[in-house]
């Protein structure tokens, strides 16, 4: 090829490419369209839904459309996500705490999608994530629960909330020879009022599940699952602290799309969560319902999804469980 069809050839191509690029941009400055759905992995009253309506109600005034959030629980977020998945609309989007999915390679046989189907989009908040014991239990730390468990092989019930907070769970049990009964529930919130009459004597869950009931005085928190203290909570010591890192966990909470939606429309959510999330009033709100507000971009949230991803695979390696895909 003769340099001046060089020069033309790469010309053209330039062309082209801004071309495409303007009219992703261009429709990411046109998007919304129409009402935007955030299907939640959580029922009512979770921090991830709490968290969630905050958003929606700012972002319904910024994108001139509304935004409703639509509670989706059960099958271990199973649920949300193949709802979240069959709508295959850039419109529809979903609400989850990574805990929700990322144990799922070690839990669920032929899952119903890959990791590759979600597309980070946002971080917004970190979820607390608590021990919790009924009041009356005399145990105040998890040295305390785990000798009365040794005392009572069997004897006990325990409940968590989403898969990651499980799997964990049961390995912390594994690796100290405890047995306890896990109790499965798919609203969260029955497993918190469950724990209040004592029906089961452990509950490792988000602080905003299980707030009510710390409030009315009828269960207690010995640790709290985070990497750092919570700065509402600054008097509970983390399991790491506590003596029991294998429990360590971040409830890492935001949005997602599905895997084609353009770069630039995401990088315009992340965006607007941002300034969302920016609204005094908002990190107000979620420090008073137990969370942490900490804004992530996609590519931030990526990282820390994948941290926590690297964290399970560790875990599970040391208990010797493979994963099922």
């Amino acid at each position: 090829m003769s340099g001046f069809w060089r020069t033309i050839a790469v010309a053209a191509s330039a062309v082209l490419v801004a071309g495409i690029l303007g009219d992703t941009r261009g429709y990411a400055q046109s998007w919304p369209q129409r009402p935007v759905r955030f299907i939640v992995t959580l029922g009512a009253g979770s921090g991830t839904d709490i968290g969630m309506r905050l958003l929606a109600d700012r972002l319904t005034k910024r994108w001139n459309q509304p935004v409703v959030v639509e509670n989706r629980p059960g099958g271990d977020g199973i649920v949300a996500i193949t709802t979240f998945l069959s709508a295959n609309d850039d419109h529809v989007l979903l609400g989850a705490p990574s805990s929700s999915f990322t144990a799922h390679p070690y839990m669920i046989p032929n899952l119903p999608y890959k990791q590759s189907d979600l597309a980070p989009i946002a971080r917004g908040w970190n979820l607390i994530l608590a021990v919790a014991v009924p009041a009356s239990l005399p145990v105040n730390s998890l040295k305390e629960l785990a000798d009365m468990v040794r005392a009572q092989p069997g004897k006990l019930n325990w409940a968590g909330t989403t898969g990651a907070i499980d799997f964990l769970f049961a390995g912390f049990l594994k690796k100290n020879n405890l047995n306890m009964a896990r109790v499965p529930y798919r609203n969260p919130q029955d497993a918190a009022n469950d724990l209040a009459a004592g029906t089961i004597q452990v509950c490792d869950a988000s602080l905003p599940t299980l707030r009510p009931q710390l409030q009315a005085g009828k269960i207690k928190l010995i640790a709290v699952t985070n990497s750092i203290r919570a700065p509402s909570l600054s008097n509970i010591p983390t399991v790491r602290e506590a003596g029991y890192p294998e429990l360590t966990l971040d409830g890492l909470a935001g949005l997602f799309g599905p895997k084609n939606m353009p770069t630039a429309l995401r990088e315009q959510i992340a965006a607007d969560v941002k300034s969302a999330t920016s609204d005094p009033i908002v990190a107000e709100r979620l420090t008073l319902t137990g969370q942490m507000l900490n804004f992530g971009s996609a590519a931030e949230f990526t990282a820390s999804i994948d941290e926590q991803r690297a964290m399970l695979a560790a875990a599970a390696k040391s208990q010797g469980i493979a994963p099922l895909q």
